[in-house]
């Protein structure tokens, strides 16, 4: 749905209307909205594609090449080659809304909210009741977008709601010196997305978003990905979970949003709107700069006020505003140079006022905590294990995984499986305190 179904740049021979996708592919991050949907992200989509040895420019910007991950996807079934049928990958990275309350309910494609390696999407409300969206795109010196809808929201659930997210305007940040911000709109006809430089329409402006945002002058991040909104402030969290290749060699320099070069450790950056979720200026500042104050590189202390941890990834604001922080450490990084003694992939709490950050639990070897999730008493916690036994060998060798770990079975010869934690305390108190 939205601006670009139907477009010619989604019409392909599977699907020569333009509006059966055929799937949905990487999900990442689902956000629940305040309608009872959830948002589903497309994230790392291109590696499921063959763009072959000279990938056209606009597929090269999405990180398109000639083998993908190496799925091999392009030799079973055609749709994945993009060579022969370009216009695939185009139905792909698009944030994919969910009624989990009606099983017969198609998942749809939210064109309006743009195109990209979508890692989550955090909605909250205006005060005249209408949605704000909050997203970002999980690679090195991309960008943070948020959609505002036109009309407000009904009451009925999805049912009333169902166009909400095709009609608004999308929105790319630009983090300026002095702590002040701009949201910059990705509206064809503005700001230099015109015919002149490729965007014929609004199809065009959502289906290139990356190039949009570029041409718009948006602030090149250190990866963003997971959003939260604080409950009682307003105040919108974005972790950035590391950019080693920052002022490498014909690479983009530190700016202020970003200060680190070689920043393995990555960091969290915050902003408050000013006036309302919907306006188009901001206030920003480092929550914290991510590190070890172990560590002899002075890029890599950080200037975290309490337990020391690196790459930021899930964030979750409970009821209380405490916020939780998850941390998503390359496997392949994990025990080498700075990283030596953060590879933990922990979760943490955090209060948002004095800065203070206390360690909460470390997940398995190998493993990635996320999507955490409260019931409203604040008494029993939802988590993620993601990917236990996780190891950077495990593509030439299936046995790889066991060697790293066997949760949870426990089992010598157990398989490692992803799963879902129940937590609660011994007391049966509020998680947290």
């Amino acid at each position: 749905s939205g601006p670009a179904a139907g477009h010619a740049l989604l019409k392909t021979a599977a699907d020569p209307e333009g509006m059966r996708p055929l799937g949905t592919l990487n999900n990442c991050a689902a956000g629940q909205t305040p309608w009872g949907t959830f948002l589903t992200c497309e994230e790392n989509w291109n590696g499921y594609f063959a763009a072959g040895d000279k990938p056209a420019p606009d597929q090269a910007r999405y990180g398109m090449n000639a083998r993908g991950f190496g799925y091999r996807w392009h030799e079973f079934d055609e749709r994945f080659n993009a060579v022969k049928h370009p216009n695939e990958a185009h139905r792909f990275g698009w944030v994919v809304e969910i009624d989990p309350q009606d099983p017969t309910q198609t998942p749809i494609k939210r064109t309006a909210l743009g195109r990209f390696k979508h890692e989550g999407a955090t909605t909250t409300l205006s005060r005249d009741g209408r949605a704000v969206v909050y997203m970002g795109d999980d690679e090195r010196f991309e960008y943070i977008y948020k959609f505002v809808s036109r009309d407000k929201v009904k009451p009925g659930g999805y049912r009333a709601n169902k166009e909400l997210l095709d009609h608004g305007t999308l929105y790319v940040a630009r983090f300026d010196e002095q702590g002040f911000g701009r949201w910059l709109p990705l509206v064809h006809g503005q700001d230099g997305l015109n015919a002149a430089n490729g965007f014929a329409n609004q199809a065009d402006v959502v289906v290139r978003c990356r190039q949009a945002a570029d041409v718009a002058g948006a602030t090149k991040m250190d990866r963003p990905e997971w959003v939260a909104v604080h409950p009682n402030t307003g105040e919108v969290f974005v972790t950035l979970t590391n950019n080693s290749n920052r002022e490498t060699t014909g690479q983009p320099v530190t700016d202020v949003a970003n200060p680190r070069a070689n920043n393995t450790m990555g960091h969290i950056i915050r902003w408050k709107e000013d006036g309302d979720f919907d306006g188009t200026a901001l206030q920003w500042n480092h929550f914290v700069l991510a590190g070890d104050p172990t560590q002899a590189r002075a890029e890599a202390k950080g200037n975290v006020k309490g337990d020391a941890f690196a790459c930021p990834d899930g964030l979750w604001t409970d009821a209380r505003g405490v916020l939780w922080i998850q941390c998503d450490m390359s496997t392949a990084n994990m025990g080498r140079g700075d990283l030596a003694n953060l590879g933990h992939n922990a979760m943490l709490a955090a209060d948002p006022r004095s800065g203070e950050i206390r360690r909460f639990m470390v997940g398995p070897a190998g493993c990635e905590i996320t999507g955490a999730t409260a019931t409203p008493d604040g008494r029993t916690m939802f988590i993620n294990i993601q990917h236990p036994g996780e190891s950077p060998s495990e593509r030439s060798d299936p046995e790889a995984p066991r060697r790293v770990s066997n949760w949870p079975d426990f089992r010598p010869d157990g398989r490692p499986r992803s799963a879902t934690v129940v937590i609660r305390k011994d007391d049966g108190g509020v998680i947290g305190t």
